[in-house]
């Protein structure tokens, strides 16, 4: 009983129990008896509900929210509907994929009634039905679904799984607004194959980068080497370069050939070359 209906009831009640006290007693009977009537006549829905009201076993209509009257014994409320967004979970345990392999799958789906009426009236209990279709279709899905499929186009999916349920339920006055799988358990041992089969993947991806920033350095050092055969000075350049990053390091010792030292200072370079001595570098190349 609402409240409203409730305090109804009562403040009659206690104005007929007033006139027994004043020992009118044909006025408490009849304040008793609209107490009654309005226990058994006065309705209340909330915004959110919907009833679903027979008379003499015909369907008279479906009220709310709000007030409304029915009359006793003729009238009854044959269902209170909700009309709020409503969640099932629902589970497939031990299902066959397409590939035979064993899976549990767990999923929630998100629905409302948008038909009192059809809810009320062309099934027996909406939300067991609800429940008992999306298992049924959940098992279906998976039966025609490859194992890799199911883990990795989650949301292809749910939008299958939706949609099929959505067929099924809406002749009910019920609107499925989305489906989730929320886990998709395999067995233990295909759980580590698919580890080492993702770990050598892994490796296989790794060694192939390596294998091509190697043939990308060797490419740099061939087209150096170039530069450097038909720039002396530059090969100069570079080795003296070479020098002063390893001076860099506290406490280095390096010991340098004197050609070499010779070879790093331009002036010495071209006494030599006047000379017609060779030079250490050009040698060396």
């Amino acid at each position: 009983m609402n409240p409203i209906t409730l305090f109804a009831t009562f403040l009659l009640a206690l104005i007929g129990a007033g006139f027994v006290y004043l020992g009118l007693y044909w006025l408490a009977g009849l304040f008793f008896i609209l107490a009654l009537l309005v226990a058994a006549s006065l309705k209340m829905a909330n915004t959110w509900q919907k009833f679903v009201v027979l008379r003499a076993g015909n369907l008279l209509g479906v009220y709310g929210p709000g007030l409304f009257l029915i009359i006793p014994v003729i009238d009854n409320v044959a269902a209170v509907i909700d009309e709020r967004i409503q969640t099932t979970a629902f589970n497939a345990e031990q299902a066959l994929t397409r590939d035979t392999v064993p899976v549990n799958v767990d999923a929630i789906i998100f629905w409302h009634v948008h038909d009192a009426r059809r809810a009320a009236l062309e099934i027996t209990h909406y939300r067991e039905a609800i429940d008992r279709v999306a298992q049924t279709s959940l098992r279906e899905m998976i039966g025609s679904s490859m194992l890799s499929s199911l883990l990795s186009e989650r949301k292809a999916a749910d939008d299958h799984l939706r949609d099929v349920i959505a067929a099924k339920t809406a002749k009910w006055g019920i609107t499925v607004m989305s489906v989730e799988i929320r886990d998709v358990a395999i067995p233990v041992a295909l759980q580590d194959a698919m580890s080492r089969q993702a770990q050598a993947e892994r490796e296989k991806q790794a060694r192939v980068i390596l294998g091509s920033a190697e043939a990308e350095v060797a490419g740099k050092f061939v087209e150096a080497a170039e530069t450097y055969a038909g720039h002396p000075a530059a090969l100069q350049l570079r080795a003296m370069n070479i020098i002063y990053e390893t001076t860099k390091e506290r406490g280095a010792t390096i010991l340098i050939p004197t050609p070499m030292v010779d070879s790093l200072n331009p002036a010495s370079a071209l006494v030599l070359a006047s000379q017609g001595q060779p030079n250490p570098l050009k040698s060396a190349a």
